[in-house]
């Protein structure tokens, strides 16, 4: 987990997708992920995570819902949800966190 700590502590925000392979929502959230990946740029960074392969990341932080969307900036958790989003709120979260 420390990996992780490294990942959050950045100036730039993190989106975190945790998803499964097998939950519907959470691979139909992979396009609408790369459309906000190509919209934002350098400006944030994505990242994808299968709880099936990081369980103890995933108690850790209390993943119940698939998929679960967290947004940190500077080692602070700013946002977080779970089920599908729509790319354009995503996109929008981003470059306001990105400021």
């Amino acid at each position: 987990m420390s990996k992780f700590g490294e990942l959050i502590s950045t100036n730039v925000p993190v989106l975190f997708n945790f998803f499964t392979d097998w939950n519907d929502d959470s691979t139909s959230m992979h396009p609408v992920l790369r459309d906000v990946a190509a919209a934002v740029g350098d400006k944030a960074r994505i990242i994808k995570i299968n709880v099936d392969k990081n369980p103890q990341l995933s108690e850790a932080l209390r993943i119940k819902g698939l998929p679960t969307i967290i947004i940190y900036k500077n080692g602070e958790m700013k946002w977080r949800q779970s089920g599908l989003q729509d790319g354009s709120s995503l996109i929008s979260l981003l470059n306001q966190f990105a400021r």
